[in-house]
């Protein structure tokens, strides 16, 4: 049976209102395209929204813009690797300039060591009414 969670008005506007960062890191997430791993994003945890999870690895990546700070989410971080998550942390600089060295370290973290990204990686399923 699928369990389905309804998304928060806050979270569906932070979905709506992404940076260009978030934009670009979703494109590399969604549909599983990141190693086969699902990823969900403005996914509630707690009190707190997080930009993307992966649940299954229990990994949450951020896309900081300069509104953040290590002093500002000190105590979210703290909170969420509480509850056992790891949380990396990326300025939108670096995922708009530097997306493979941001991918090869999500990598890491999912624990897929050796896969570099210039190896294929599964192209997405056909959307209907395409191929066979």
């Amino acid at each position: 049976m699928r369990i389905t969670r309804q998304i928060s008005p806050h979270a569906r506007s932070l979905r709506r209102d992404a940076t260009d960062a978030e934009t670009a890191m979703w494109h590399q997430l969604r549909a599983r395209r990141l190693a086969g791993f699902k990823f969900k994003r403005q996914w509630t945890i707690g009190a707190y929204i997080v930009d993307f999870c992966c649940w299954d690895r229990k990994l949450i990546v951020e896309i900081d813009g300069g509104q953040h700070g290590p002093e500002r989410d000190a105590g979210r971080t703290r909170w969420l690797e509480g509850q056992g998550y790891t949380v990396r942390r990326f300025w939108n600089n670096d995922v708009l300039t530097n997306m493979e060295g941001v991918l090869t370290l999500l990598l890491q973290d999912l624990g897929v060591g050796n896969v570099a990204l210039s190896d294929p990686l599964p192209s997405p399923l056909p959307q209907a009414g395409e191929g066979v």
